[in-house]
């Protein structure tokens, strides 16, 4: 094994790392809000005004910088004024997307936005365009942010918040290409336009409107729909539109008892592991085609990208609770394509602005998973810890040189769309080495993937434009890919802490296998 190197520059900074590349989702769909956020005011499981005390000291911890809500697709069949006034008189409604459960509209805005506060996240709520009006949505930014008498105004006072909410982020619909009304990208640019013209700011708070970007990386979808919206036309206003929201899954689906291409989410090959880690790759390419196709229409960059839903999809069957949708156990696998997600976001600063990871409880990549009172960590909860510092840094160019992993494929892998990998044959290749590097507040911050299943790289690391000395390191690892906390074992993957030394101006490190490792120093 030869020795890898890690070069990063001081000189040439990429950009600001938007803390809301941090940001996370919650829908109600199984227990992600219902037993997951919410439990009540008379639940036993402490709380504050029905929401999860233990959940909340645990998202505190991330920094939760935004925070998006109700969907997801629920959010299109969705109406606010179900989830306003005394809870005991407010309609039950069949959730038509998430197992036909009845949703009683315990918690709903004033829920949520409370929520956020604790939390000191940003909302963003996902407004209902498929089935809704843009009277109903213009409604809601009222009934929010309006800071005088209105009627709206006087009605939010009366439930109990007399000052304005002021939400800035109001996504215009969720994936119109399926479940957001099925729309065509024209016949989606075209409600998008017609909706926004009716979401107008108030003089105190410029909204902040974020339209439906592709599910994956579909740049038709994205051509499409910017050359319908920037129509020439009689129109009298320009487009109002400040964000485009696409979709990417690592998804892992197949047939047969939970059982995708990378096996289920507890038991997989050394194939299957890397199969996955392959796929969360492809994100790179997403922000790098999107962002070159949005320049073409918008070159000063005042419509941002964004990412508002990620995170791994593994088969439906591998549940934790049968009778709660997409619960699944979240593994050190996964929280390997959380580190290289967020690193892909550090590295391209300049072209994404957000990212929601989907879902923050008990859903899909979910940070905590609870069962009644018991509450847990997962391994992609560490990873976001352990990445918190990366918020609000400037971005690093970073060169990584290791030798390739070469591995197998074992199902339809589709490598073409990961730049990074070279296809020889039946056999893919990745890097040994992936991370991202930022700068703040005169301190240095390194993580770094070793993808690696079995074998630990050895790198020099070098900094150029300052002098280097000691640095700590925290990193997650285990002699088990497959590890992953339970109730009876909470801490079975838990981020080890120690420190690194420098040797002549540079430091040299063991990277354990199958580990994600954040290094920080003062800069001198």
């Amino acid at each position: 094994m030869s020795l890898a190197r890690i070069s990063i520059s001081l000189h040439d900074p990429i950009g600001t790392i938007a803390p809301e590349l941090y940001g996370h989702f919650i829908e109600h769909l199984g227990a992600c809000v219902d037993g997951g956020i919410w439990v009540g005011e008379d639940s036993s499981i402490p709380n504050d005004g029905g929401v999860r005390l233990d959940v909340v000291a645990a998202l505190q911890r991330l920094k939760v910088p935004v925070l998006r809500w109700p969907g997801g697709c629920f959010a299109d069949h969705y109406h606010w004024q179900d989830g306003i006034g005394p809870r005991g008189e407010r309609p039950r409604r069949v959730n038509l997307w998430w197992g036909q459960k009845v949703e009683d509209n315990a918690f709903g805005t004033h829920e949520f936005l409370r929520l956020c506060h604790l939390l000191g996240a940003k909302p963003y709520l996902a407004g209902n365009l498929a089935s809704g009006s843009p009277r109903e949505m213009r409604e809601w930014v009222e009934y929010c942010n309006y800071p005088h008498d209105s009627t709206l105004a006087l009605e939010r006072a009366r439930n109990g918040s007399p000052e304005p909410f002021n939400v800035q982020y109001w996504g215009v619909g969720n994936e119109a290409w399926a479940c957001g009304g099925d729309f065509s990208p024209e016949d989606y640019a075209r409600e998008f336009r017609r909706f926004a013209t009716f979401l107008r700011d108030f003089p105190h708070l410029p909204l902040f409107l974020i339209a439906c970007g592709p599910n994956r990386n579909d740049p038709e979808w994205t051509q499409r729909f910017f050359e319908e919206l920037f129509r020439s036309g009689l129109g009298l206003f320009k487009p109002r539109i400040h964000g485009f929201g696409a979709h990417y899954y690592t998804t892992n689906h197949g047939s047969g008892a939970g059982t995708g291409q990378a096996g289920t989410t507890t038991q997989y090959s050394i194939e299957q592991w890397y199969s996955l880690l392959l796929d969360s790759l492809a994100m790179e390419p997403l922000i790098v085609q999107q962002r070159a196709i949005m320049d073409g229409y918008d070159p000063q960059r005042e419509i941002k990208l964004l990412v508002d839903e990620w995170g791994t999809w593994h088969a439906q069957g591998s549940n934790l609770n049968p009778n709660s949708l997409w619960q699944q156990q979240n593994t050190l696998r996964d929280a390997l394509v959380a580190a290289l997600t967020l690193d892909i976001f550090n590295r391209h600063a300049d072209k994404i602005a957000m990212g929601n990871l989907a879902q923050a409880v008990n859903v899909l990549q979910s940070l905590l998973l609870t069962d009644g009172p018991t509450m847990l960590l997962t391994p992609t909860y560490h990873v976001f810890a352990m990445y918190r510092e990366h918020q609000g840094g400037q971005s690093l160019r970073v060169n990584f040189e290791a030798d390739a992993i070469t591995f197998r494929s074992p199902g339809q892998l589709d490598a073409g769309r990961v730049p990074l990998l070279r296809d020889v044959g039946t056999e893919k290749q990745l890097p040994g080495l992936m991370g991202s590097a930022s700068r703040k507040d005169g301190s240095l911050t390194l993580s770094v993937v070793n993808p690696s299943a079995s074998e630990a790289v050895e790198a020099e690391i070098e900094l150029h434009g300052a002098a280097l000395e000691g640095a700590t390191v925290t990193t997650l690892c285990h002699d088990d890919i497959h590890v992953h906390n339970t109730p009876d074992a909470p801490d079975a993957l838990r981020p080890a802490r120690g420190a690194v030394e420098a040797r002549n101006g540079r430091w040299r490190h063991l990277f354990a296998p199958a580990s994600v490792s954040v290094l920080q120093t003062a800069l001198r």
